[in-house]
């Protein structure tokens, strides 16, 4: 039944949790600021997500204090600020005596300044974070004992290498010297052709420490999917690989990698990582053609570039799906503070502890699982298939490697179930506190799949977010219960709603997902948009000064979120607004259906301009869809649906096609079935897919 309660923390580990003794320091925290401290009873998560909505100033400045950031202060930006009309009683009470002179504040002194527009930021009118301060991400990832494991690296064949903190320095040290000799500064991007293994993640903290912005796209992409992404942003370094694997199979992108290199005019140095090769793969020919071993001092001393908050360290990417990828600019101090919220006080990681996400460097969960590094925990990394020829290699390596969070897509959660894995009863998962997924809405089914069949008593967060805001919107809760089929919470710190068309707040009832007040890892910008456009129109032109973030959803009474799916991709027959995953839901719980896609269908009947359903189906090896299976199909969605639900047409492919980062493109469907081909199939993983779904017989009349 969805919304019943299927994991309850117990009273000890409510007690123990980070986030319950970040609620208790509150008054420590906010202590010498000019916010009064709560008191929250332990486990009353919506007292304290409402002060930290109704008080983000005060709630992001005791993050900051919290997680200790590490930052030099700009004087005169902060007496700038503090002399400023809208930091008058902020200046009042800092300007009682000598030791409160503004170069003997901290940075964290001045929250902010236009905390209240909604908009694309501006240097002039904001919403700007935390001005005065200048900090280094980089520096906040390298800071465990040297002894403490960094980085575990795995492929489809087991375990590869593992990295103490120690031996990452010497490696980031290494390659930071490597960019500074070739010319790289603040401000300078680096870009990464890479698998998801050691070699990104040095790289990436290599490009943050001197300043540089990195951006980071998956061996799989074609030459056109790297180009329509890194020929826009004109890197200075191209770090990538000689290949990958993938099910079983050895892909060699040399080939790509010389294109590539060929067509960025930017190019100082491309660096060749051998992933696959035992000697280093042939550099002659490409760019600054440099060996990854060779590139840069070995005895250069680690340095960090303090930087503003807002100093671009991500550019990250949208599906480009329906055209040119846009280009997402994220800032250092916003993604550093939203990770270290996320991760420590919702996910509640601790240094030591094994953080696990099955991602590709093309994917924002990337960035995010990176981040744990930031924690002092040890990151597990993963290349290649989900499912290889070891089905359940994932839970091997969860196992052996000890991870207490486990993060995966809702896709593969399914996938695993109808392979019927059953890793509570195969492997040792004593160390797995927390199941994270995203990527789609996780089905109701999945949710007792993974209590039943992964590991009882396990914490199941669904979270949800996007490359947007490289973080979620709502996440999980170590101290409140988890609801089937529902998101925990809302973030701390976040103002989210759900809105009708009119903009009125909607409670139980399905709408527009909104937030409405501005967060520190709101994008920087857009890359080459000065005047904001593209910014505004992607998020703040449905409702003017409320950011629209494109998901339908429901607020559930108890404080939780229900995602139907993409508000773009919505289905409407007969007027009615329907969810697309409220069918795969209810589809895909059937064992003959492997996966689904649904998309509605534009149609005339009797002169009447309607949206029919349509409903795509991969099923399971040797079955052929018949009459039978549609009207079983038909029956579970009126059952556990409604009449509304359920599709005029179901037709069988082989294959759905999806997104590098492995989501099903809804939209790309809808235009083929209408007779226009997508803009830019080079973002796809599997663009062939799209042949399947071509004047088909079914969809004429």
């Amino acid at each position: 039944m969805s919304g019943e309660v299927v994991w309850t923390p117990t009273a000890a580990q409510v007690g123990a949790s980070q986030l319950t003794a970040f609620a208790r320091a509150l008054p420590a925290l906010l202590d010498g600021t000019p916010w009064d401290a709560p008191t929250f009873a332990p486990g009353d998560y919506a007292a304290l997500w409402r002060w930290s909505v109704a008080h983000r100033e005060a709630f992001w400045t005791a993050l900051w204090r919290h997680a200790d950031v590490l930052a030099d202060v700009l004087a005169d930006v902060l007496a700038d600020v503090l002399a400023d009309d809208l930091a008058d009683d902020l200046a009042d009470d800092l300007a009682d005596g000598p030791a409160d002179r503004p170069a003997d504040r901290p940075a964290w002194a001045v929250a902010g300044h236009g905390l209240d527009r909604m908009a694309p930021p501006t240097p002039a009118d904001g919403p700007r974070w935390f001005p005065a301060a200048r900090l280094n991400f980089a520096e906040h990832c390298l800071r465990a004992p040297d002894a403490a494991v960094a980085i575990v690296a795995w492929d489809e064949r087991g375990r590869r290498e593992a990295l103490t903190f120690g031996a990452l320095r010497g490696e980031v040290a290494r390659v930071a010297s490597g960019l500074r000799a070739v010319g790289v500064v603040a401000g300078d991007r680096v870009a990464g052709f890479v698998p998801n293994g050691p070699a990104a993640i040095i790289a990436m903290l290599a490009a943050a420490a001197v300043g540089a912005t990195w951006s980071s796209c998956s061996p799989d992409f074609g030459t056109q999917g790297v180009l329509d992404r890194f020929g826009q942003i004109a890197p200075t370094v191209l770090v990538a690989c000689d290949g990958y694997r993938y099910a079983g199979k050895v892909i060699d992108t040399m080939p790509r990698v010389r294109e590539i290199a060929a067509a960025l005019p930017s190019l100082r140095a491309t660096v060749l990582v051998p992933w696959l090769a035992t000697s280093p793969p042939d550099p002659d020919g490409l760019p600054g053609g440099v060996a990854w071993a060779t590139f840069g001092d070995p005895r250069a001393p680690l340095a960090f570039e303090r930087l503003p908050f807002d100093h671009p360290l991500y550019i990250l990417y949208s599906s480009g799906t329906t055209g040119l990828p846009k280009a997402i600019v994220h800032g250092a101090g916003g993604t550093l503070l939203q990770h270290l919220k996320e991760l420590r006080l919702h996910t509640d990681l601790r240094p030591g502890e094994a953080l696990f996400y099955f991602t590709t460097c093309g994917w924002m969960m990337w960035n995010w699982m990176v981040s744990g590094l930031a924690v002092g925990a040890t990151v597990v990394t993963y290349d290649g298939a989900p499912l290889p020829a070891e089905r359940d290699v994932l839970w091997r390596l969860a196992a052996e490697e000890r991870v207490a969070v486990f993060g995966t897509s809702a896709k593969y959660l399914a996938l695993a179930e109808k392979e019927g894995l059953t890793p509570a009863r195969t492997h040792d998962l004593a160390a797995l506190r927390t199941v994270l997924s995203t990527g789609s809405p996780l089905a109701e089914h999945s949710y007792d799949y993974v209590l039943r069949d992964v590991k009882p008593g396990v914490c199941l967060s669904s979270i949800s977010g996007g490359t947007d805001i490289v973080s979620c919107f709502a996440l999980g809760n170590p101290v409140g219960p988890v609801r089937r089929g529902e998101l925990q919470v809302l973030g701390l710190g976040m103002a989210v709603d759900v809105w009708d068309d009119d903009g009125r707040p909607l409670i139980g009832m399905p709408g527009e997902l909104v937030c409405t007040a501005p967060f520190p890892s709101m994008p920087v910008a857009f890359w080459n948009d000065p005047g904001g456009a593209k910014y505004r129109a992607a998020y703040f032109e449905h409702f003017p000064g409320v950011w629209r973030h494109g998901d339908w959803a429901t607020r559930t009474a108890e404080g939780g979120l229900v995602i139907h799916g993409r508000s773009d991709a919505t289905l409407n027959p007969g007027g009615v607004r329907i969810g697309t995953a409220e069918l795969y839901r209810q589809v895909e719980r059937m064992p003959e259906v492997v996966e689904s896609l649904v998309v509605g269908q534009d149609v005339v009947t009797d002169g009447d301009r309607d949206v029919r359903i349509v409903l795509f189906v991969r099923l399971a090896p040797g079955l052929v869809l018949d009459d039978a299976l549609r009207d079983r199909i038909r029956a579970t969605i009126r059952t556990h649906a409604s009449p509304h639900h359920v599709p005029k047409v179901i037709a069988q492919v082989t294959d759905l096609p999806r997104t590098r980062s492995g989501k099903i493109t809804e939209l790309a469907v809808r235009e083929v079935i209408h007779g226009r081909w997508p803009k830019n199939v080079e973002a796809m993983a599997n663009p062939e897919a799209l042949e399947q779904f071509r004047d088909r017989d079914e969809l004429g009349g």
